[in-house]
């Protein structure tokens, strides 16, 4: 960077946007201390700066006093995610898992301790689950969210037993219970969300994966109880295992 160029940088934006790049590299939150240790800024700084991208909800501060980075940038402008040409590379995948399960499909990212569903293909089903494209839910108890969550279980294990509260009558919220499906995800290669959000609507999850083995996102498959017959679980899940290995494989082709 040039002398001319230094003088016009607004010192304080730069740093601000120093802290929001940081975070956004990171898979968990971290604290103040260490912030401006990495970053060569005071801790009175820092802090004052983390306030202000709070407030403008870029960053927020998690349970256990950590800050961490939210979707913001995408929501403004999906540069997080079309940096990742993620949609493009899922585009065919998810064609081909409508098309087998008749179900409606999801393209899901890991906001913070939730999953933000970036694209879906609706059921062709007269019964058929629903979410808006944009619209969140919490990562322990969906089928792209535990995907995502056994990915990085042991980062985000105690933040998220900290926020387990029930939806349904069948939402995991005993950290016990959460490691034995988390457990049983890694050994499946896929997530099951048994009524666990929506009362009466199963989803299932497969992880999708950069070049460098770190988790992109998730696809998704969602379904009404009342249209799941015998073994289909196993199925959908076994679409699912392979829809999401070949995404992961696009990415390393884009």
């Amino acid at each position: 960077m040039s002398r001319e160029t230094e003088k016009r940088v607004d010192s304080t934006l730069s740093k601000g946007l120093a802290i929001l790049e940081k975070l956004a590299g990171l898979k968990s939150g971290t604290g103040v201390s260490d912030l401006s240790r990495e970053l060569g800024l005071t801790k009175s700084n820092t802090f004052r700066l983390l306030q202000t991208l709070t407030a403008l909800g870029y960053v927020r501060r998690e349970p256990d006093r950590t800050y961490a980075a939210t979707l913001k940038a995408w929501q403004i402008g999906r540069s997080v995610v079309e940096n990742l040409n993620l949609r493009t590379a899922a585009s065919q995948m998810m064609l081909y898992l409508s098309e087998e399960t008749k179900e409606t499909v999801y393209l899901a990212v890991r906001d913070g301790l939730n999953v933000v569903y970036i694209d879906k293909i609706e059921s062709t089903k007269p019964i058929r689950s629903w979410n808006p494209v944009g619209g969140a839910a919490p990562i322990y108890c969906v089928g792209t969210g535990k995907a995502i969550l056994a990915e990085d279980y042991r980062l985000l294990r105690d933040q998220v037993a900290a926020t387990l509260q029930p939806f349904t009558d069948h939402t995991i919220t005993e950290r016990e219970a959460l490691d034995s499906d988390i457990a049983a995800t890694k050994l499946r290669g896929y997530a099951i969300d048994k009524g666990e959000f929506r009362p009466n609507v199963f989803s299932f999850g497969a992880a999708i994966h950069l070049p460098d083995g770190e988790t992109a996102g998730a696809l998704g498959v969602s379904v009404p109880d009342i249209n799941l017959s015998v073994g289909d679980s196993d199925r959908i899940g076994a679409l699912l295992r392979h829809a999401a290995r070949s995404v992961s494989e696009n990415l390393g082709r884009l």
